[in-house]
């Protein structure tokens, strides 16, 4: 999806934020970045942490999708998100990203490193949202599978990668 094809009060906010579309959907800027240096499990040195926002439109989703480091997902505004894992031995979660405490949202979520990841704004034109990766973020680190091999990893889930996957 285009900037130009969103809500007007989507739009203000990736022109107010100065946000670009992220490969695996919806919109980001990264925030901040390190400057402490760590080297782990042998990868190439990187930032001890980085930060960015994240914008996700009603009607897109973040494709599944993996990071070699924990990532925290704080909710800023907007609609919340129903945020999808898939462990590697299959186990799915689907956990709510939001402020609504009595419905069982919360304002924060831990992705661990490795897990498979998707997200989904439900309930509104948008959700803002930000993402704290530790040890820091780094696109070659960054995995979004194929989904005819999600499909052959994870048969029952097909449903699910087929929603949260593109063609």
């Amino acid at each position: 999806m285009s900037a130009a094809a969103l809500p007007p009060e989507a739009r203000a906010l990736v022109d107010a934020l100065g946000l670009a579309p992220h490969p695996e959907g919806g919109f980001y800027r990264e925030t901040f970045r390190a400057p402490a240096i760590v080297t782990v499990d042998g990868r190439p040195p990187r930032s001890a942490s980085t930060a960015i926002y994240f914008l996700l439109p009603e009607g897109s989703f973040s494709a599944l999708h993996r990071v070699a480091s924990d990532e925290v997902w704080h909710h800023y505004d907007g609609a919340p998100i129903e945020l999808h894992t898939l462990a590697e031995d299959g186990a799915h979660r689907s956990l709510r990203l939001g402020r609504d405490l009595a419905r069982g949202e919360r304002p924060q979520v831990v992705v661990p490193a490795g897990v498979l990841q998707a997200a989904v704004a439900v309930g509104g034109p948008f959700a803002l949202v930000g993402c704290t990766v530790a040890p820091g973020f780094d696109f070659a680190d960054f995995d979004l599978p194929a989904r005819a091999d999600l499909e052959a990893r994870f048969p029952d889930h097909v449903a699910l990668v087929r929603a949260l996957t593109r063609a």
